[in-house]
């Protein structure tokens, strides 16, 4: 049987569609419109080409939004300051920095100078903190789209194995988290695991997100499996990027799969949007 194609695009844009609606119905009813600010450091293309399209996604929901470009040299206590500012301002609900910044900056440092109340990227120290507790103000936007995307197709989360390729603090760590929560047993692999592909093989749900270009072949995954590409890689000499996983191979063992492009990717933006929609609502008093 052909495994069932997750179709994060299409989810996506049900869900900024019920988005928009919800922007609407706290613009009706409170005069708030949702504000969403971005601070961009330097001049990296890819950032440029991402804070744009949060931009756009916003504005397309009814939202407010602004991008505020540092250059380059920017210090520390320059961007902080900024963001700090940010946070304070009244008629902003969302604050977010992209990243990566510059290296000669504290990345965390900067993102913990963000309001807890207005951490729609969540990402702080005190957003992940409070998702080991359970209960997340807002939860980052691309584990949080794994979860709905799951939840989106009525796929059980709760008694199965799940295994994470992949620790980092904005993506492998938080789903883990978010899966432990709705009781799975969950497993975290990375570089120094010993004999990966023996642990990929036990899981009910396997999620990659390690940023290696098909690193997850067929042979890695168990029959009938849910497979969730997290990745997003440029691989030179190809038409078009790829995941972490080798789609062909892995989507014959599989009973769910999510593609590349098209998959997760799409989700990120959209629960970024949700989370700033969600934050209105709390400060206009509503949520």
């Amino acid at each position: 049987m052909a495994a069932l194609i997750l179709d994060g695009s299409a989810t996506a844009r049900t869900i900024r569609e019920e988005i928009k609606a919800g922007v609407a119905e706290l613009i009706e009813t409170t005069g708030v419109t949702p504000h969403l600010a971005v601070v961009i450091v330097g001049e990296d293309p890819a950032s440029k080409v991402y804070v744009n399209m949060k931009r756009k996604a916003a504005v397309a929901a009814g939202m407010l939004s602004t991008v505020h470009e540092l250059p380059e040299n920017s210090s520390q206590e320059q961007v902080v300051e900024i963001v700090r500012t940010l946070s304070a301002d009244p008629n902003i609900h969302g604050v977010m920095v992209q990243h990566p910044v510059p290296k000669h900056l504290d990345e965390q440092a900067i993102l913990d100078s963000v309001s807890p109340d207005k951490d729609v990227d969540g990402i702080s120290r005190h957003s992940l903190g409070s998702l080991m507790t359970g209960d997340p103000m807002f939860v980052s936007a691309t584990p949080a789209g794994i979860i709905e995307l799951l939840d989106r197709y009525d796929l059980p989360i709760e008694g199965k194995h799940a295994v994470v390729v992949g620790r980092s603090i904005i993506l492998g760590k938080p789903v883990a988290l978010l899966l432990l929560n709705r009781h799975a047993t969950v497993t975290i692999c990375h570089t120094r695991t010993r004999d990966l592909a023996e642990m990929t093989r036990q899981a009910d749900i396997l999620v990659a997100a390690v940023g290696k270009p098909e690193m997850i072949t067929g042979d890695m995954v168990k029959e009938g499996a849910i497979v969730i590409d997290a990745g997003y890689n440029k691989v030179e000499g190809r038409d078009k990027d790829v995941g972490d996983v080798d789609f062909a191979s892995a989507e014959r063992k599989a009973s769910a799969i999510t593609p590349v492009p098209g998959g997760v990717g799409p989700m990120t933006i959209t629960m970024l949007l949700s989370n700033t929609l969600k934050a209105a609502r709390r400060l206009a008093g509503v949520g």
